[in-house]
């Protein structure tokens, strides 16, 4: 897909599970089962996807959040379920190592959306795994991250981004910054309603746009407005959130991309006179 001088790609990095109670809230499972079936432990099927932004032009690779990573331990990995992380392998289909990502965007810093950021050397040592990259970061999505609440705390784990903290490659942006454009054609929206300071990234031209939902609309399950997840901190702001989202996404017909979706990366939808649905299955 082309999208002004982007190139976009999206990136399969692995597979985990969750809890599908807590992935659809209130929602029944005799409803949510019927798309998104759990194992014997209540877990559904789940993808850590990410989004990469060539533009040959400018020289840069932009890469939007990066998966689980790879450093943690055995019982962590069962717990979730994860598969063995991809990134390597996916950015080598396109000619690319890690070291040509130029910039990061972390839509927030929970486990499953930027566990990638750091990884550990031979000698057992926390490093970066994309040496040459910004990282463009909410203020207050950054600061949440080191003095979570309750309810997000164990999804937010200081290995993953400590080694940041008076780095020159982190970029915190703040809510002056939002609808101004980081680069031509890529600009941030703020959503509140998973957790505190979520970006999420729209990328535009005269012509398209995508926007990158991350949690706020993480499976093609979610478009429909009141199917919101157990883990969002402000349940009601995402219902809120998500109406303006999905209004905006069929008037100007951008794709929403999904970052946990094991069916499709995104969609066009449309409103079907009580509620959103699919209306176009995206592929990049």
């Amino acid at each position: 897909m082309q999208i002004g001088n982007y190139t976009l790609h999206a990136l399969q990095l692995g597979t985990f599970a969750l809890d599908g109670g807590a992935m659809f809230g209130i929602v029944p499972k005799m409803l949510w089962q019927k798309e998104n079936p759990a194992d014997e432990q209540n877990r559904i099927d789940m993808r850590t996807r990410c989004l990469l932004l060539r533009d040959a032009k400018n020289k840069r690779n932009i890469l939007v959040d990066c998966g689980i990573g790879d450093k943690d331990e055995q019982k962590f990995r069962e717990r979730f379920k994860v598969s063995d992380y991809a990134l390597e392998m996916e950015l080598h289909k396109l000619v690319l190592v890690p070291a040509n990502i130029t910039d990061i965007i972390a839509t927030h810093f929970h486990f499953d959306h930027m566990g990638g950021l750091t990884k550990l050397d031979e000698a057992g040592k926390l490093t970066a795994r994309f040496p040459q990259a910004k990282v463009w970061a909410q203020k207050r999505n950054w600061e949440h991250a080191w003095h979570p609440n309750e309810k997000d705390r164990a999804s937010y784990l200081q290995d993953n981004f400590s080694i940041y903290e008076s780095d020159s490659r982190l970029q915190l942006l703040s809510s002056k910054d939002l609808g101004d454009e980081i680069y031509p054609g890529l600009k941030m929206h703020l959503s509140e309603g998973h957790t505190t300071g979520m970006q999420i990234p729209y990328i535009f031209d005269n012509n398209n746009s995508l926007l990158y939902c991350a949690d706020i609309i993480p499976m093609s399950a979610h478009v429909r407005v009141a199917w919101v997840m157990g883990y969002d901190c402000f349940p009601v702001t995402s219902i809120q959130e998500k109406k303006e989202i999905l209004a905006d996404a069929e008037k100007n017909n951008t794709v929403i991309f999904f970052e946990h979706c094991p069916f499709m990366h995104g969609a066009r939808v449309a409103f079907n006179g009580k509620d959103y649905q699919v209306k176009e299955k995206i592929f990049l």
